[in-house]
């Protein structure tokens, strides 16, 4: 692995941070405003894709961008793994626009300048994430992306929406004051350093001296932060989740696919293996006792989900569970079990935010929410329900869809590792995920309607909304059947 120095990493976050004050000046007109999310997403994404030769050869991009005290810069760096979400994030969010002007427009939705200029901070603070270089970086744009989501989750400010968004800010800017900076206290006073080691997951940040001198405090600081990454959602810091799904539905998008719960499971990954290293999380006796939570958190989301009518709330709780996999791949440490979980943070970006796009056009073209009211709605509109049918086996790991490759490598590291618990965890969990998303497609399509719904006056949502939750269905099986294009930069960045 080769680090250069090199200022042009900066561009994604430059364009990214120029596109909220765009909105923002070009407010009055709804057009304009839009195509600014347009023309910056699409422009990052390129930008993006312009390193991946280098990236792929073994070049990682660093710069610092300034030093506030010794020991202490906020530094841009770009590997294989940064590369994955900083590169999901601005696509997506494409996409997202699109759905936006649909759904917004459809539904007269007020305050929609202010919207789109938090939604873009929100993508400015998730590629912040992603190229992160350093735990202090990592902390400062995790914060943003918490502050500026905190408008979008109160957005119809009503009893409901600040009462959700409350506990949202409460969930999330608590811990990470609790837990998550304290660990990076901690981890400078211990390590002197809060730099990642890029290239290099078996040795983290604190060096062997560090570990054998003082092992139950780098266990300390391990566990808090855990604790301070509530983003991931693990249990019990998961409560969060369901609660802010009183949003808009492409802000529930926005939470679960695309920036917020994305940037937990992508710090958490990036804390595990770049600022821990797999050798320490092993010899401290830490791998375990973390994937079985996540096997836990598993489980028990996925029994709620099965209880769950509202639809959102069903996604909410399978958002819980879906991400405690990528924990669990990270955590056990072997090499198939870290390829499926960081190949699970992609895989499920674009199946998650075609369940919430599919969602979101069921309520924009009927007013349901209530599963049980969708009997034969399928049959009104097929293609939401389509894509949306497709996205439902990637949840529960079926083949070709991208779900099934991750949950394969996760499955295998299980076994390599003789950890049986967790390989019943998984596959009861595959079940689960299939008892309470196949009863959403059957009921769409196989079941009569009932003659008081008069399923007649229902018809697909706008094109503007349609055609994104169809491409990303079809993206979906695409990585499913060239699980390769993400797994070419995992294997990079960590030499698997």
């Amino acid at each position: 692995m080769t680090v250069i120095d090199s200022s042009n990493v900066l561009w994604p976050l430059l364009v990214t941070f120029l596109a909220p004050f765009a909105i923002l000046l070009t407010g009055r007109n709804q057009n304009l405003r839009e195509a600014v999310s347009f023309v910056a997403g699409s422009i990052t994404a390129i930008i993006m894709l312009s390193f991946v030769p280098a990236l792929l050869s073994g070049v990682i991009y660093r710069h610092e961008l300034f030093r506030l005290y010794p020991g202490l810069t906020v530094t841009i760096a770009l590997d294989g793994l940064g590369f994955i979400f900083a590169f999901i994030a601005p696509f997506l969010w494409v996409f997202a626009t699109s759905y936006n002007i649909g759904y917004m427009r459809s539904l007269k939705e007020h305050a929609q300048t202010r919207y789109y200029f938090c939604f873009a901070v929100a993508i400015l603070g998730a590629v912040g994430v992603a190229m992160a270089a350093n735990v202090f970086t990592l902390y400062l744009f995790y914060e943003i992306i918490s502050v500026f989501t905190y408008p979008l989750v109160a957005h119809h400010q009503d009893e409901e929406g600040f009462y959700g968004a409350k506990k949202y800010l409460v969930y999330l800017m608590g811990t990470s004051k609790l837990f998550l900076l304290p660990a990076m206290i901690l981890t400078y006073v211990l390590a002197g350093t809060l730099d990642f080691p890029l290239g290099d997951v078996k040795n983290g940040i604190f060096s062997a001296e560090v570990i054998a001198a003082h092992p139950n405090l780098v266990r300390l600081t391990y566990v808090l932060f855990i604790a301070g990454l509530a983003k991931a959602a693990l249990m019990p810091f998961h409560n969060w989740l369901p609660s802010a799904m009183v949003a808009p539905t492409p802000v529930s998008a926005l939470l679960h696919a695309v920036a917020v719960v994305k940037a937990g499971v992508f710090s958490v990954s990036r804390i595990i293996l770049s600022g821990f290293g797999t050798e320490t999380m092993t010899a401290l006796g830490l791998s375990l006792p973390t994937a079985y939570l996540a096997g836990l958190t598993i489980v028990v989301a996925s029994l709620i989900a099965l209880t769950k009518d509202d639809i959102k709330a069903r996604l909410a709780y399978s958002t819980v569970s879906q991400l405690s996999y990528v924990i669990i791949g990270v955590a056990l440490a072997a090499p198939m079990a870290v390829q499926g979980g960081l190949m699970h943070i992609g895989n499920h970006a674009f199946s998650k935010i075609t369940l919430f796009f599919g969602a979101g056009a069921i309520y924009v073209a009927s007013h349901l929410k209530s599963i049980k009211k969708m009997n034969g709605l399928g049959r009104r509109m097929p293609w939401t329900f389509g894509a949306f049918g497709l996205a439902s086996l990637s949840m529960i790991g079926m083949p070709p869809v991208s779900g099934f490759a991750s949950k394969w490598y996760i499955v295998n590291g299980a076994i390599d590792q003789g950890q049986l618990v967790l390989l019943i965890a998984l596959l009861c969990s595959t079940a689960l995920n299939a008892g309470y998303f196949v009863p959403i497609f059957y009921r769409a399509f196989f079941l009569p309607a009932d003659p008081d719904a008069h399923l007649e006056q229902y018809k697909e949502a706008p094109l503007s909304m349609v055609v994104p939750l169809v491409f990303t269905s079809i993206v979906s099986v695409v990585l499913g059947i060239y699980p390769q294009l993400f797994q070419n930069f995992i294997r990079m960045f960590g030499q698997f």
